[in-house]
């Protein structure tokens, strides 16, 4: 698994198909009305989006996440670093701030390599 981690517009999804010959029928863009993932494609992209969805739902992503981890052993996942800047105000931003992250965690904690870009410029972190 290699996850890419980054900042919005940092150019994750640029570095994926530059790096690792991705084509658009490779990728699931994920949303936050998708009640699971298509894991047949390649790219898992946007999973924040996705976690945002379950969040609003009441539904746990990190748990949903964890159990298809064996699922995501071949995957690129791309997700959007939510994680700094201003604690959010509102209770539903907060948790999904929260619930990101520990799925990231256990992403990262899979994942053969790890990258984080910024600025277009790429840093393998693991």
């Amino acid at each position: 698994m290699i996850l890419i981690y980054a900042g919005a517009y940092q150019g994750k999804l640029d570095f994926a198909r530059k790096n690792f010959g991705i084509k658009d029928e490779d990728i699931c863009y994920c949303n936050s009305d998708m009640e699971s993932i298509d894991f047949g494609k390649k790219v898992i992209y946007g999973l924040e989006k996705f976690i945002y969805g379950y969040e609003k739902r009441g539904q746990s992503a990190d748990e949903y996440i964890r159990a298809q981890l064996p699922l995501m052993k071949d995957k690129i996942i791309i997700c959007e670093d939510i994680s700094r800047g201003l604690v959010p105000m509102d209770k539903l931003e907060r948790a999904w701030r929260e619930t990101n992250g520990r799925v990231v965690n256990a992403v990262a904690a899979e994942a053969d390599e790890v990258y984080t870009v910024f600025c277009g410029i790429e840093s393998r972190i693991k």
